[in-house]
């Protein structure tokens, strides 16, 4: 171990100490997308955790949502810096009163956001408090990135994330970390849609032959919809939410449903979005019914691409001095910002925060555990880039 990383990592030892604190207090704000207050609340207690000497903050107001959180050092500014952007959202998925509770049981953490992505913003800020009381930070061209949408989307932070990201060489996103601390280096894409239906209303028993059906024929569509996931090829559609009609005895004139859809390669959702339109035409025409198709990818596809091998094999050498592992994790269906900022050509790797489970449950829970060589793999990693670039 170098003098230098044995600094960082002794400077590290109190932050380490007091980060499951820290984590239990950012757990009781209630940072729920859409409860603005509540994330600005979340915000504001991050940007008083990154409140380095070395560190500029900036700050985005969101539309509709919290504001997003830019941290970084002045050697991030520099034109030809070759930064690092550290990749989180402050963002959560229960509504205030839904789920708030925080529980200790044994090593696990159980609460809201514990390791989406509380736990991860945890691990990044202490990696930054050690660096900074090393005398390290200053001389990194690196910045953290918090934004308060992730959860449904990144729609508003987008923008601001890929502004953000271009600037960079490298991404290290600290999403849970997966089963045997493996290292992810792709996502399927994402998109949504949703199916009107309007048939036309008649009495049921005295004149059922002159409606048409809005449910049967979005029923058609459905059957024919899900007919297109292909687990072969990585390709799943899933219809979430469906309503229509309005009283038992009534032919029904409206109808709607919604649909998740996810794909493995870039082009491949315009495909399916595409497919899906021809569904909605042959369904209306079969039935009589007029089907109508809103359609968006908000997750585009993050392909493996050798650059972002080669940052997973750099950072694992650094996870395996931490105990962990450098294995590549297999591909999932889930999505995270990384598939943005990967989709840039930006060389990226995720997974990297702390372990845990259940997430988007009222069983979601963080490994106390893990904080550690988590941080310990974080800090030998930019300490490595640090040396490189000096």
């Amino acid at each position: 171990m170098s003098a230098t990383t044995e600094r960082v990592l002794a400077a590290a030892r109190k932050h380490i100490e007091e980060a499951p604190a820290l984590l239990r207090r950012w757990i009781a704000i209630n940072s729920y997308s859409r409860n603005v207050a509540g994330a600005n609340a979340m915000a504001d207690a991050l940007e008083r955790a990154l409140a380095l000497p070395e560190l500029r903050i900036r700050r985005r107001p969101g539309r509709e949502v919290g504001d997003h959180l830019l941290a970084h050092t002045d050697a991030w500014s520099r034109p030809d810096a070759a930064g690092v952007l550290l990749v989180g959202h402050h963002d959560t998925v229960f509504p205030p009163g839904a789920f708030e509770d925080c529980e200790l049981r044994g090593s696990r953490l159980h609460g809201p956001g514990a390791v989406d992505m509380k736990g991860g913003l945890v691990v990044m800020r202490t990696a930054l408090a050690a660096l900074s009381d090393a005398g390290m930070l200053d001389a990194l061209p690196l910045a953290l990135i918090s934004v308060a949408d992730e959860e449904i989307g990144s729609g508003d932070s987008r923008p601001f994330l890929e502004e953000c990201a271009r600037r960079a060489s490298a991404a290290c996103v600290l999403e849970l970390g997966r089963p045997g601390d493996a290292i992810v280096t792709r996502r399927k894409g994402a998109g949504a849609a949703t199916v009107q239906a309007r048939g036309r209303s008649a009495h049921a028993g005295n004149d059922h032959a002159s409606g048409i059906s809005a449910i049967r024929a979005l029923a058609r569509f459905i059957d024919a919809a899900e007919s297109l996931t292909d687990p072969a090829a990585g390709r799943t559609v899933n219809v979430g939410v469906v309503a229509g009609g309005e009283t038992r005895n009534s032919v029904p004139e409206q109808a709607r449903c919604e649909v998740d859809f996810r794909f493995e390669r870039a082009g491949e959702g315009e495909g399916m979005i595409a497919e899906l339109d021809r569904l909605c035409r042959e369904s209306g025409a079969a039935s009589g019914a007029e089907l109508a198709l809103e359609a968006a990818i908000h997750h585009p596809a993050w392909e493996r691409s050798a650059d972002s091998d080669r940052l997973r094999r750099q950072y694992g050498r650094c996870a395996e001095r931490a105990g962990l592992s450098s294995a590549e994790a297999p591909l999932v269906g889930g999505g995270s910002d990384a598939n943005l900022i990967g989709a840039l050509g930006v060389p990226t790797i995720d997974g990297l925060g702390p372990r845990g489970g259940g997430l988007h449950t009222k069983g979601e829970w963080v490994d106390l555990d893990s904080l550690a060589p988590k941080t310990e793999a974080l800090l030998r990693f930019l300490v490595e880039l640090g040396t490189q670039a000096s």
